[in-house]
């Protein structure tokens, strides 16, 4: 399945997107503070898609004009989320690559996941993460309608080997419908 925006195509990751995401996924601004390791070679990061990003829900976010990943977007279900949900809620992750940083990107696709999590898969809520100091990831959800629900002390990062502090948002269908 994929999604078509304004800007964007958001579709599923391929093999062939491991030279783009290794140029986006190497910066040490990106990963680390979403809670995982910049890449380290285009064979790392056709790993990752094979692992990770080929999950069923997760997609690449590319630019119209050339269909090349700049990003990722996924929904993760209940069994993979990083805070207790119910069966009908999802999780939310994103990032996009350094040089597309304020251009109001990933903020599109969000918005277009959620129209798809809420109208066509039936979920109730959409939850999203963050980490003590990823201010932009936390603009980006405020933007799109969440709003802060708690905070979990001394969550484990096992990517990254340490502890962080983590801030959920959520954002109810009702709420969404309401935006």
């Amino acid at each position: 399945m994929s999604f078509e925006t304004e800007r964007l195509i958001i579709r599923p990751w391929t093999a062939a997107d491991a030279e783009s995401l290794y140029e986006y996924a190497k910066d040490p601004l990106v990963g680390p503070i979403a809670g995982w390791p910049p890449h380290t070679s285009v064979e790392n990061s056709r790993e990752v898609i094979k692992a990770v990003l080929s999950a069923e829900g997760t997609y690449a976010v590319c630019l119209k004009e050339d269909n090349i990943a700049i990003g990722s977007i996924g929904l993760i279900p209940p069994a993979q989320s990083h805070t207790d949900i119910s069966d009908s809620e999802l999780e939310l992750g994103f990032w996009i690559g350094v040089p597309f940083w304020g251009r109001g990107l990933i903020p599109e696709a969000v918005r277009k996941i959620q129209e798809y999590a809420f109208n066509e898969l039936g979920c109730t809520a959409l939850w999203c993460g963050y980490y003590d100091g990823n201010i932009k990831s936390k603009r980006v959800q405020e933007k799109c309608g969440f709003t802060f629900h708690h905070t979990e002390e001394d969550v484990p990062c096992e990517l990254m080997g340490d502890v962080r502090t983590e801030h959920f948002t959520r954002l109810t269908k009702e709420e969404w419908l309401a935006l």
